[in-house]
């Protein structure tokens, strides 16, 4: 009997994917991980990879499929948050044995898979990292990270502490903060980071974190990498992590420094919910 084969899944919860990717990211898989685009991947309904019922659809159908290992998100862009009421009371009993990996905006999706105990949930990169210069790097290490080929040699090397962590993109996790769909952020580490906003967005964005109780109820908030930022006419005044500082100091939140993560071929893969707590 011939080693097993790690199925993963690919659905892309918001903007189309081109079928480029898709050919070079199973260039790279090898023989030990099958990868299986859904066809949704590839529809156009405007801004979105088909329309809100398609992407829900193809969302629930795959996980929910028993021959999957793993569900990996395709790629960022809008569109995940408007799947939070169409899909998830569907998933049974299959889609809690997987693991689910994406950032950026499908933190949306991350969050509630995680609030509601739905498998193993990660924030790490996707096959549209492809596209980035070196890339390929960003690929192989989520695809050893699935398959469990890599063990761990991918995960933020912070995270591999005992403690409790959640990732998310700042922007993503603020238009969070005050909804029904608010990650529960209790006792964890929380780590963040951003891409293409100026440092008064980020400032802002910040107050509005800081400001939550959802967030104030985190152990700590690690700061990753939010660059490349646009230079405004009126200089700042301060950079991403003076006013991640500046913030936290404000409202009692621990600063805990640096994250290895972001909108980029380096960004670490962050395992959420409890690791060795009480072991």
């Amino acid at each position: 009997m011939g080693a097993k084969v790690t199925r993963i899944g690919i659905v892309a919860p918001g903007r189309v994917l081109d079928e480029g990717i898709a050919d070079r990211v199973t260039a790279i898989a090898g023989d030990a991980v099958e990868l299986f685009f859904h066809p949704q991947c590839f529809l156009h309904d405007g801004h979105f990879a088909g329309s809100d019922a398609a992407r829900a659809d193809a969302f629930a159908q795959f996980a929910n499929d028993p021959s999957l290992d793993a569900i990996w998100f395709a790629r960022g862009g809008y569109g995940a948050c408007r799947l939070l009421d169409m899909a998830f009371e569907r998933l049974g009993a299959a889609a809690r044995r997987k693991t689910y990996m994406g950032y950026s905006d499908t933190g949306f999706l991350l969050a509630r898979l995680a609030r509601d105990g739905i498998g193993r949930v990660a924030h790490g990169p996707m096959p549209a990292d492809i596209l980035r210069e070196g890339g390929e790097a960003a690929v192989r290490r989520a695809i050893g990270f699935l398959s469990g080929a890599d063990g761990e040699a991918g995960v933020e090397p912070g995270t591999l502490a005992p403690g409790k962590y959640a990732a998310y993109n700042i922007s993503v996790l603020a238009s969070l903060i005050g909804t029904v769909h608010a990650p529960d952020l209790s006792g964890a580490t929380l780590l963040i980071e951003d891409v293409g906003e100026y440092h008064y967005r980020l400032d802002r964005l910040m107050f509005t974190l800081t400001s939550s109780e959802t967030v104030r109820a985190a152990a700590g908030i690690r700061l990753g990498r939010c660059g490349p930022i646009p230079v405004n006419d009126v200089d700042f005044g301060q950079d991403e992590e003076e006013i991640a500082r500046h913030w936290c100091a404000r409202s009692g939140i621990a600063y805990l420094g640096r994250a290895d993560i972001g909108h980029d071929v380096a960004n670490k893969i962050v395992v959420f919910g409890a690791r060795g707590v009480g072991a």
